[in-house]
Order: C-alpha cells, then structure tokens, then sequence
C-alpha cells in the first residue's frame, strides 16, 4: 500500500482530483488531496500565499502521512513538490509531475512557460496589481484548460477556479542536488495540452532528466477527461 499526496496546480484546488482519489482509493492506497494557502479548506490573505508557503504546507502534508509519500504535482504544482522535495526529501519515494512545470535550481514559472506562442495561459493573464492576484481570461479558459473534457466537466471545473497569486507565480524555487535531485522523478505528459503545451513539457522533462516519462492524449485536466488512465499511471509508479 502507497500513500499518495496530491497537489493542484495555480487557480485551482483539491476539487481537482476528485475523480482521480477514489480510484487510487479503491486499489487500496491512501491518499491525501490538499489544498494550498488560500482556496478550500486552506484560507489565507494574499500574503500569505507564496511559494515559500505552498512548499512548507505540501512538506507538512508529507510529514503527516507517516511513512514516504508518491507526491504528486499537476502543472504549477510542479513548483511546489519541487520545492517541498528540497526540504522533506527523505519523506518522498517519488515525485510525479502531471503536465506540471519541472523547475532546476534558481527557475521560476515565467521563465519556463515563456518561449512558445502555441499556448493558451500566459498571454491572457489578467493581473490586479493591487490585490496581487491574476485570473486568466474567462473567454479561454475552456480551451486552454477543458478542451477535451466534457462540457458539464469544463463547466464544473471553471466555475471553481480562483485567483492566485501573484508572488508565488513568479517565485524562483532554489533546489539542490543533494536533496530534491535526490529524489526519483517521473513525468506524465499530457499530448493536447494548451495551457502547458507538449513541447514546453518536453523540454522541461528534457533538461531534468526524469526516471520514466508516460503519456495521456489529454488536455491540461488529466484528472477530469481521463482520469482512470491517469489513476492507472499512478499505480504503476507505485506499484
């Protein structure tokens, strides 16, 4: 038996995995999905949501499990396992980055997602400065995140996004080999993705090398179009 921690990625939650938990659940794990600084179960002010925090409440949650932990990251998640393998490496079996931004040391979001007009996300960021949070623009939304998911899924998962935040978006994250390279990585690529796109996600698995790299013909939401595949690569990697 395995324990899973799961973790979501910018302008999302917990919600995300609700179809992803039961089936790693039902196959006899324990799992552990969580909510970072400032959405669902976890309110905080703008402040208070940082890389810095996010990294310090996943490795708080992978202390809590009692045993190592498969941690999980879906797209900005990426930042944030990243970060939290560099302070509780030896509580991690393996980091599993879905579609996520694979960071090395000194690397921040920005620097990662720029250099490919094919995505969807960061050219229609819409920032407010003074609450220092951003949104993405409503209008695509549904193709940058929801392309292949069903409308009623689309539907489901926009209307539960919230803003996120600006200082932990642009965040470097400082990893050292001795410790979070330390960690064995796998990368779940997601083929149709438009807010990650696959070459963005090829380049990064590229530069940090990952133990095994499995692919879904997915969109950006693994867990809602296909989530018994993705539950069935998240077994392998435990098994």
């Amino acid at each position: 038996m395995a324990s899973f921690v799961l973790v979501h990625g910018a302008w999302s939650g917990s919600w995300a995995w609700e179809k992803v938990a039961p089936l790693l659940e039902a196959a006899g794990h324990r799992v552990d999905a969580i909510d970072l600084p400032g959405r669902g179960s976890n309110p905080a002010p703008p402040a208070e949501m940082t890389m810095d925090a996010y990294a310090r409440h996943v490795a708080d949650r992978v202390e809590a499990a009692g045993e190592p932990v498969v941690l999980v990251g879906h797209s900005m998640g990426g930042m944030s396992i990243s970060a939290a393998a560099e302070l509780v490496p030896d509580r991690i079996e393996t980091l599993v980055y879905v579609t996520a931004f694979l960071p090395g040391d000194g690397q921040s979001l920005p620097e990662l997602a720029k250099g490919n007009p094919d995505e969807l996300v960061q050219s229609n960021i819409v920032v407010d400065e003074a609450a220092g949070l951003c949104t993405v623009r409503p209008e695509v939304q549904r193709e940058a995140f929801y392309g292949e998911c069903s409308a009623e899924d689309a539907a489901w998962g926009t209307a539960r996004r919230v803003p996120e935040s600006l200082a932990a978006i642009g965040s470097p994250v400082h990893l050292t080999e001795e410790r979070a390279g330390s960690v064995p990585r796998v990368y779940v690529e997601c083929t149709r993705d438009r807010a990650l796109t696959i070459a963005q996600q090829r380049r990064m698995w590229a530069a940090r090398p990952c133990e095994r790299v499995l692919t879904l013909e997915s969109d950006h939401s693994p867990f809602l179009c296909v989530p018994a595949e993705l539950a069935a690569h998240l077994l392998a990697v435990a098994g």
